[in-house]
């Protein structure tokens, strides 16, 4: 008899199982999926680490946790910056100067301010005079489309918000919640890091071979799907930690939580440059994908000795509608939703012997750091 049953490898599985065993309790991890390490599995083709379920870097302001995870991995230097593809034209992203720049030719800090208030201005007196209200009166944005113009004006939102945030949500911006897009990061500086964090890169090596070393010393079974042989599995322990999704779990009792899903177009190509970026997000409507991923610029081009790369990977993403086999992505986080996964937070904390967490057992959108944080702290709750 195990004490802990760890149902996903994933980093909150990962985190759990490592502290678990090392305060001295006996585990063992399942996964349902032939390999470990959950959506930040990351596989070796021809020397290039592909992040097969999408690209994943990490970043935080935690020192906390980025001493953590600098105890299973040595991380490089690598920083996100983008860019943007609408109908050809490049963009820098964030939106900083350079993306100013290319939009309208301005060249200061306060010609740019001046461009973006000065479409702001009009879109809002447009919208206040059509809501009858007078055009100093309090603008409250009423869906994304209205949020995103009055935070950066029109033009960077028709070139390169517009398209994309509907191809990734499957419906038109008016018809998107405004707290979708409450803050953009818009910077007045010739600035290309996207996350702006005090630590970020990517583990040299993937990020497999970061969580085989949480995973050092503990029994890992995969192919193995809990919830088809529950009963079997809760046999084996006293605590189940299940961070598989928490409607499925309940069989879908209560309903269906919704998700936005992904899927990836893989191609190993004879060249040793597709499109000298690790991401290119294109903007228009048009495109089918929101982004190409050329992973071999995760790791600056070159193998683990060092040397330059002949081939490359480029992975192109399509957003999609989740159902059920399909791989959940993003949370749709609206207040049916909500509600929702409250119901089944109800039917949870009713239970004696299995523990939920991570992204899918929470219903929750977290960034790498997030759930490795979330993680210790339910380990601090659960382990004392």
């Amino acid at each position: 008899m195990y004490d802990y049953l760890i149902v996903g490898s994933g980093l909150f599985g990962a985190t759990f199982a490592h502290e678990a065993k090392a305060a001295g309790k006996s585990v063992i991890v399942i996964d349902k999926r032939p390999n470990i390490a959950g959506n930040v599995y990351t596989e070796d083709v021809e020397g290039i680490h592909v992040h097969r379920y999408g690209a994943h870097i990490f970043h935080t302001n935690d020192k906390e946790v980025w001493d953590y995870v600098n105890r299973f991995a040595v991380f490089n230097r690598f920083t996100n910056s983008p860019v943007a593809n609408y109908h050809g034209e490049l963009y820098s992203l964030p939106f900083n100067m350079y993306t100013f720049n290319k939009m309208w030719g301005v060249v200061t800090p306060q010609e740019a301010t001046a461009k973006i208030e000065e479409q702001k201005k009009d879109y809002i007196a447009r919208k206040q005079q059509e809501r009858g209200l007078s055009a100093d009166a309090p603008f409250e944005p009423q869906n994304l489309e209205e949020q995103a113009i009055s935070l950066i004006g029109t033009d960077i939102y028709e070139k390169l918000i517009k398209g994309y945030t509907e191809k990734q949500w499957g419906r038109p911006c008016t018809e998107l919640p405004a707290f979708i897009i409450r803050r953009l990061p818009v910077r007045l500086t010739f600035d290309n890091n996207y996350f702006n964090a005090l630590y970020q890169g990517i583990p040299v090596g993937g990020y497999t071979r970061m969580v085989e070393r949480m995973l050092e010393g503990i029994e890992v079974r995969v192919n193995e799907d809990y919830l088809k042989d529950r009963e079997h599995w809760n046999q084996i322990a006293e605590k189940v930690v299940f961070t598989g999704p928490i409607d499925a779990y309940y069989d879908y009792r209560l309903g269906t939580l919704e998700y936005r899903s992904v899927r990836f177009e893989t191609e190993l190509l004879d060249t040793p440059n597709f499109q000298g970026n690790a991401a290119v997000n294109y903007t228009d409507r048009e495109t089918p994908w929101t982004r190409i991923i050329e992973h071999k610029w995760f790791e600056f081009g070159k193998d683990e000795n060092g040397n330059d790369l002949s081939k490359t990977v480029i992975s192109r993403e399509f957003s999609s509608e989740w159902k059920p086999g399909d791989e959940p992505y993003y949370p749709v986080n609206d207040e049916k939703n909500g509600k929702l996964y409250e119901a089944y937070r109800t039917l949870a904390k009713e239970e004696q012997q299995v523990l939920f967490g991570g992204r899918l057992g929470e219903y929750k959108y977290y960034d790498m750091d997030k759930v490795i944080g979330s993680a210790l702290e339910f380990c601090k709750n659960k382990l004392c």
